[in-house]
């Protein structure tokens, strides 16, 4: 029995404690949510206070501290999230790429017309949240369950969930929300007003004929349809309208309708010389309301008798832990800060050469282990930095991840990015004859005859990665 309760500790110990998990958070967060993000912790929070002044306070980092110490503080300092090397007109630079509502919020819009309670509502926009750019819910229920418990303390089911992805499946765009392509296409087709004999055909054809279709075996699904040539073509025809990306057509739908990219950092290069910063444009400075901190103080005091501060220990331990909450949200803030910006510097200093013009032939072969070896920071943790984040350079915002390859070697020994051979690769398929697409490899002969040493199987991960299917098809009648 001990031996069992040993173990029980030990497990309890590994977990991570709420204020790490608000750092990791926070950590993931690009810009223009983090903007949403504060807000919504002013909202929640009301010890805290958007900064209005512009004096910069110095930078204090705060600790857990009781009652009576705030007692004794002559003052509650504003932290400032942003370091003192901003420049003056940061704040006067609007930069994003365009602006208009983003596929979540049309989603959520969308969502405000049915009738649910505040519960379903909260649960459905945690849901809209999960969908990624390309429409696709990639992440099966009972995990985002579990998140919604965790993050949220909201208890929901695997089956409420379903019920609200059936709704968010009759929203615009068609297809969105889909968990696989079938499911996406099928989705599409199922919303078409006329019901031709050509899209009852192409509905049997995705509902129980998907993977041989996918493989584009025509001659057997023709024979096993009992269909004619013709009207296997006029099916093929309906589904080639759908789109495989839902979220991409309402991307590419209009200013009204293209969400913003907020560049997190950026980096101007002028007369030999790097200035980079992290983008502060719309993103409020938070500090703690001095209200409250005068609030703690009175109620701690007393002066009305035991009674009364019995009365009021509720009332005081209240305030106490959102101030406690305050300090570590805007502790989390300036840590992000922190890790951002040693994180950027170390991908500017290893590939400086490449972002003095923006030469894709300059990118040094770069994994994440490099920049976290250079920064003494986790390899997760640069993953968090990395993903979803952009540059504005003088060339044009790109994100953080296009600067990331593996290493190749040429014959001559000299080591090569992948991204030259993705280069390569994109060019032989784009100039290929689509009545004989290039094989995996006859493409990795093109490669060594270049004088790069790579095997077929590396041929088709990197084929994978960017997202061309294999020769098969590709082939065109």
């Amino acid at each position: 029995m001990s031996g069992i309760n040993q173990r029980q500790v030990q497990k309890l110990l590994q977990k991570l404690s709420p204020q790490q998990i608000q750092m990791i958070k926070l950590l993931e967060l690009p810009a223009l949510q983090l903007e949403q993000r504060i807000k919504q912790e002013i909202e929640e929070n009301p010890v805290l206070e958007e900064e209005v002044t512009e004096e910069k306070k110095e930078e204090e980092e705060p600790k857990e501290i009781s009652v009576e110490e705030y007692l004794r503080e002559d003052d509650t300092p504003a932290y400032k999230y942003h370091a003192n090397n901003y420049s003056k007109d940061d704040r006067q630079r609007p930069v994003y790429i365009t602006g208009g509502r983003s596929l979540h919020e049309y989603l959520e819009e969308q969502l405000g017309f049915r009738s649910l309670s505040p519960h379903q509502m909260t649960v459905g926009c945690y849901l809209i949240g999960s969908i990624d750019e390309d429409g696709y819910l990639r992440r099966d229920l009972e995990s985002i369950a579990d998140d919604i418990a965790f993050s949220l303390g909201i208890e929901t089911t695997k089956e409420e969930l379903e019920q609200l992805l059936d709704m968010i499946h009759e929203f615009e765009p068609a297809g969105v929300g889909a968990r696989s392509l079938q499911e996406c296409l099928l989705l599409q087709i199922a919303g078409k007003d006329d019901d031709t004999p050509a899209i009852r055909l192409a509905r049997k054809i995705l509902s129980n004929y998907f993977e041989e279709f996918s493989k584009k075996h025509y001659e057997k699904l023709i024979a096993r349809l009992g269909v004619t040539e013709d009207e296997f073509r006029a099916a093929l025809e309906e589904i080639t309208r759908l789109s495989p990306k839902p979220g991409n057509l309402y991307n590419e739908g209009g200013s009204e309708s293209i969400p913003y990219i907020v560049p997190d950092f950026i980096l101007d290069y002028q007369n030999g010389q790097f200035d980079l910063r992290l983008n502060s444009y719309n993103v409020p400075d938070v500090k703690i309301n001095r209200r409250y901190v005068e609030m703690i103080r009175e109620m701690a005091g007393g002066g009305e008798g035991q009674r009364a501060s019995e009365s009021d220990k509720e009332a005081l331990q209240f305030v106490k832990n959102k101030i406690d909450s305050a300090k570590w949200f805007i502790s989390a803030i300036k840590q992000r800060h922190d890790t951002l910006m040693r994180t950027m510097t170390e991908i500017l200093h290893y590939q400086e050469e490449y972002f003095r013009d923006g030469d894709k032939s300059k990118l040094r072969p770069m994994i994440l282990k490099n920049i976290a070896d250079r920064t003494g920071l986790d390899v997760s943790t640069i993953s968090r930095v990395v993903n979803s984040k952009y540059v504005q350079t003088q060339f044009g915002i790109i994100p953080l991840k296009q600067l990331f390859s593996e290493a190749m070697q040429t014959d001559s020994g000299e080591e090569v990015s992948s991204y030259e051979i993705k280069n390569i690769l994109s060019e032989c398929i784009d100039n290929e004859d689509k009545r004989k697409p290039l094989t995996d490899e006859v493409l990795m002969d093109i490669l060594n005859d270049k004088g790069y040493h790579i095997a077929r199987r590396t041929v088709a991960k990197y084929r994978e990665m960017l997202g061309i299917p294999v020769a098969r098809l590709r082939k065109q009648i």
